[in-house]
């Protein structure tokens, strides 16, 4: 009677191994990364238009809770064009300081040209798709690999940090600083008043 049990487990065994291994075997067969679309180069650079920009940090100053965006444009060659940024649809209730989650796809939403997601960190932390120094992605690492886009952009402050499907990140400046140049001899100023130099 305890051989046939033995041999029981053992075939209940042999059949989960070889269930398990053809499971990995199909996982393995899966696709790469995909291009941006079909056949065509994959992205290599990230274009931003002038309305883009501006819808980007005005977003960005206007809440305290992650924002998030549908990048509208297109794919020409291996540069993606942003022609505007689109709200995505989510509930108040899905946007914190550190998620946003929507509500429906950019497609459902009605978003016709979609060519990736965007969205803020609102102190401006924490805005890398791979933990630094490894190849861990981070929460928004996942997030990009899991959707169907060939790029994703973090707002960060005067700065947009996005990924493509190469998996390399890029960051691009938003609004360009402005240089303070000190003039010789010139009255310092502070607010709208400036300090005249007490006289001797």
């Amino acid at each position: 009677m305890r051989v046939g049990k033995k041999a029981g487990l053992v075939e209940r065994v042999i059949r989960r191994v070889a269930g398990t291994a053809g499971l990995m075997a199909l996982l393995a067969l899966q696709p790469g990364p995909a291009t941006a679309g079909h056949g065509a180069p994959a992205v290599q650079a990230l274009v931003l238009s002038e309305q883009a920009r501006r819808y980007l940090a005005l977003q960005y100053r206007a809440f305290s809770t992650e924002f998030l965006g549908c990048m509208i444009g297109e794919v020409r060659g291996s540069t993606v064009v942003v022609r505007r940024i689109a709200p995505a649809d989510v509930e108040p209730s899905q946007s914190t300081g550190t998620q946003v989650v929507p509500k429906q796809t950019c497609e459902r939403a009605g978003w016709s040209g979609t060519v990736g997601m965007i969205h803020s960190h609102p102190g401006g932390e924490r805005c890398w798709y791979y933990f630094p120094g490894t190849q861990v992605p981070s929460s928004d690492g996942h997030s990009f690999l899991r959707s169907p886009y060939p790029v994703d952009a973090i707002m960060c402050g005067d700065r947009v940090v996005w990924i493509r499907r190469g998996l390399a990140e890029e960051e691009i400046t938003l609004v360009e600083r402005p240089r303070v140049v000190a003039v010789a001899g010139a009255p310092a100023m502070r607010g709208n008043l400036t300090q005249q130099a007490a006289a001797p």
